[in-house]
């Protein structure tokens, strides 16, 4: 990747959720995932539209955002997709550059430059948007000193438990439309100057029911990784093809968060309640033939249920939450990458079958 970025980008700056409660989801993932308390707007700080709740953990930001009236695009986001992710917020050094860059190779805008200041300094934003109705806002903060953005005062409330050990956004993966793979692949390669870093097909990720087909793009400092799922021809119903009904159209399907002690971490968060898929017993049978060598105890990645793949630079261990709301869409990854730089090839049909049991119990395979 010797070309000139003409988008650099520093990493993920925020993830923000349309919800039906901003208020209960934050305690929500504070008391299940361990997000710390950062930043509150609302009727307090002068918003009559809307509430958000900030959180963070390492250097992962949460933000969970409910309409305060029923005529307002963050209600209707709610009521047609249910809680899921509007906004994959790219930290830059230029929001100004970033837009113009994007614009001028096929973007279509979604916020054109606006500066935001408080007395804590100002904040550049811009955004475009990438498949569905979500975007990706870049978000400028070098002359910023504040909690979180401007118009938001910090949220320092008593009940604050502790964080489970989750660092940073690994990667954060899409579902787009049958036969839209490609197009938005080809989005990522000219509007932003990614790089296909890896591609599976439905021989790649199928079961005897399911299949699906899958590239992962990344940006040139490999701190932002977008795999794009498309659904592919089955005996019956695939997860991706269930997100989209549900979601009703595109979205991101999952965030997948870093650890450096995976075990620790959902033991943590399993003890809190989070619900985790469970793969068939059998898999644990011919792990090793594949995986070779590891530092942990396989009893131990067994008992939590924890996945293991290897690749040329190392390996990885890997887990998947359930749907963390009533419709079967958006969920979680928690991932430990110990050299490893894929995306756990060797698990999927392992995973496939364990999504496919939640399926069948849904009546939705």
């Amino acid at each position: 990747m010797n070309k000139k970025d003409f988008l650099p980008l520093k990493g993920t700056d925020y993830v923000e959720f349309y919800v039906g409660n901003a208020k209960q989801a934050a305690h929500y993932y504070q008391t299940a995932f361990g997000f710390q308390p950062l930043a509150y707007a609302g009727l307090e700080t002068g918003l009559k539209d809307r509430t958000s709740y900030a959180l963070r953990q390492g250097k992962i930001t949460f933000v969970f955002t409910t309409a305060l009236i029923p005529d307002s695009p963050i209600a209707e986001h709610q009521k047609l997709h249910g809680d899921g992710i509007k906004v994959i917020a790219l930290w830059v050094d230029n929001a100004r550059q970033a837009y113009k860059e994007t614009i001028a190779r096929g973007a279509r805008s979604y916020m054109e430059p606006r500066v935001d200041i408080d007395g804590n300094g100002e904040v550049v934003m811009s955004g475009i948007y990438t498949y569905g109705e979500t975007v990706h806002i870049f978000v400028e903060r070098k002359n910023y000193f504040g909690p979180f953005l401007p118009g938001f005062k910090k949220w320092n409330p008593s009940y604050q438990p502790t964080d489970v050990g989750l660092k940073y956004v690994d990667h954060i993966v899409g579902n787009v439309n049958w036969g839209e793979m490609n197009n938005w692949i080809n989005f990522y390669g000219s509007v932003m100057g990614f790089e296909q870093l890896i591609s599976f097909d439905d021989k790649d990720i199928s079961t005897e029911y399911t299949a699906l087909m899958s590239k992962v793009m990344c940006n040139d400092n490999m701190r932002i990784k977008f795999p794009i799922n498309e659904p592919a021809k089955g005996k019956k119903k695939s997860q991706i093809e269930e997100y989209i009904d549900f979601y009703r159209g595109p979205g991101a399907q999952h965030v997948a968060m870093a650890t450096d002690d995976i075990i620790k971490t959902i033991e943590q968060l399993k003890s809190r309640g989070v619900e985790f898929l469970r793969v068939p017993e059998v898999y644990y049978e011919t792990v090793m033939e594949r995986v070779k060598e590891i530092d942990e105890d396989l009893e131990t990645l067994k008992r939590l249920n924890i996945l293991i793949d290897r690749d040329e630079e190392g390996y990885l261990l890997q887990l998947f939450t359930k749907p963390v709301q009533d419709r079967p869409t958006v969920f979680f990854e928690i991932i430990q990458r110990k050299g490893a730089k894929s995306f756990g090839k060797g698990n999927f049909k392992a995973l496939f079958e364990a999504i496919e049991l939640e399926q069948e119990s849904r009546g939705t395979l």
